[in-house]
């Protein structure tokens, strides 16, 4: 816990009209989960990446030397990195958070050219599916014990299709980039931290593991460094490492070929535990994937907090600790279901989130109160 929690409050609108009504220079970080600009269930929020003029009134109620952490599709990121410069800040590096759990939606080739020529393929057997990947309630919503689907494997029906078998359109998702950009400021970062208190990472409060690391004895392990007077630092130690512009779920499909994977931060996808907190009144309703073509595979998740991108509290606390002074305010432009505020109030940080969809400002609210420390 960084301080005492003084204010939260997601805000119904517009975010360029709610930030308009703001304090210029009145928030001490920004992090935020933005549109991916994919059309990802074919939801309208997500048909573009915010454009320059979001961030550029992000940067008028930013503090000078505040920080920004933007997540991004591995699309179309490279569009928002550039709205965010061309706003007026300062791309400091990326973040990339891997993990093993992607579900791949690509498009089977062989199918859709037997489907375009009305052959029917044989069914050559068939595999299970799980429909409760996300701790969802399907088994106990549909009745099957199991909570899984049985889908044949076909065998190619025409010359064709037999020629193009095993061709895809997509790959397996197991990385979100994360932006990470400052706004610029006048004179030293040392002076700047002193005036607003902002400019800075907080490294050792998100340093990594409970490793001892010794730090400033040697150099390559032999020769002794000083401080340029000829007098040798006499060293210290820290627990846990650097933290890293690499983050993991810890599953071993993401750790593997990593050697000490125990060096970076990890956190795994957001589950129904986490999804649902503070929601034991709401209904369950199906989310996850929906518009599925022909020949790829989808899940379809249940849960009460039916946004379809929520992040794990536990990495939004991290990323939220990373870059705030202690009872700092964040800022979370593109508010969601609330996972930055549920993380914000758990840290004790102060917390303004600004939402467009009224159902999702509700389940926010539900979501950062029941994160509130008793």
């Amino acid at each position: 816990m960084q301080g005492e929690i003084l204010s939260y409050e997601v805000l119904h609108g517009d975010c360029r009209e709610v930030m308009a009504g703001m304090d210029e220079c009145s928030v001490d970080s920004i992090v935020t989960d933005p549109p991916y600009g994919l059309s990802f269930m074919g939801k309208g929020w997500d048909k573009g990446v915010p454009g320059v003029e979001f961030w550029v009134e992000a940067l008028r109620v930013a503090k000078p030397g505040s920080h920004l952490l933007a997540f991004g599709g591995t699309r179309m990121v490279h569009r928002l990195a550039v709205a965010i410069e061309d706003a007026g800040w300062e791309i400091r590096d990326r973040i990339h958070w891997v993990y093993g759990s992607g579900f791949p939606k690509s498009h089977n080739i062989s199918k859709a050219i037997d489907k375009a020529a009305g052959a029917e393929r044989e069914a050559v057997g068939e595999y299970e599916v799980s429909r409760n990947l996300s701790g969802g309630s399907w088994a106990d919503l549909h009745g099957k014990p199991n909570g899984a689907k049985m889908h044949s494997i076909t065998a190619p029906a025409t010359p064709a299709a037999q020629q193009w078998d095993g061709w895809g359109t997509a790959l397996k998702p197991a990385v979100e980039p994360i932006i990470l950009a400052r706004k610029p400021f006048k004179g030293t970062v040392a002076a700047n931290v002193l005036e607003w208190g902002t400019g800075a990472i907080n490294v050792d409060g998100c340093r990594v593991g409970d490793e001892i690391v010794t730090i400033n004895t040697w150099d390559n392990g032999a020769k002794p460094f000083g401080d340029g007077a000829g007098n040798p630092y006499t060293g210290r130690q820290q627990q846990g490492r650097f933290p890293a512009n690499l983050i993991h779920d810890g599953s071993d499909d993401a750790t593997a070929g990593m050697g000490d994977a125990s060096r970076y931060f990890y956190c795994a996808k957001a589950s129904k535990k986490d999804r649902d907190a503070g929601l034991d009144t709401e209904p369950v309703v199906a989310g996850g994937m929906s518009g599925r073509r022909d020949g790829s595979m989808g899940k379809v998740t249940y849960s009460k907090n039916h946004h379809p991108t929520v992040k794990p509290t536990d990495l939004m606390a991290y990323l939220c600790r990373l870059i705030t002074p202690p009872g700092g305010t964040i800022l979370d432009p593109f508010n969601g279901s609330g996972s930055t505020g549920k993380a914000a109030v758990r840290e004790g940080f102060n917390y303004i989130g600004c939402e467009l969809d009224p159902e999702y400002v509700e389940i926010a609210r539900a979501r950062i109160a029941a994160g509130v420390p008793a």
